[in-house]
């Protein structure tokens, strides 16, 4: 991955991670998916998370571990949504 896109993927993931806090009742559909229970404190959490991914992606140091993390949690959250269907 170039310098470039890494950034921009990772600013690109940072900023939905933000929206989470400045609209969360757009992200509640698909957060009630994998967490129907507090949903609204797992929207914070989500976008805590993609705020964290994002920025670690963005900077080159920590693009490989911003990475791992990026499929471990788009890992989890598969699991959670399929465990409850």
């Amino acid at each position: 991955m170039s310098a470039r896109t890494g950034q921009v993927l990772g600013l690109t993931i940072a900023a939905t991670g933000l929206a989470h806090f400045a609209a969360p009742a757009a992200f509640e559909p698909v957060t009630r998916m994998a967490f129907a229970d507090d949903t609204r404190r797992w929207t914070y959490r989500n976008g805590a998370t993609e705020l964290a991914i994002g920025l670690a992606i963005a900077a080159r140091p920590t693009r490989k571990a911003g990475a791992a993390g990026l499929a471990v949690y788009a890992g989890w959250l598969a699991r959670r949504v399929l465990s409850r269907r």
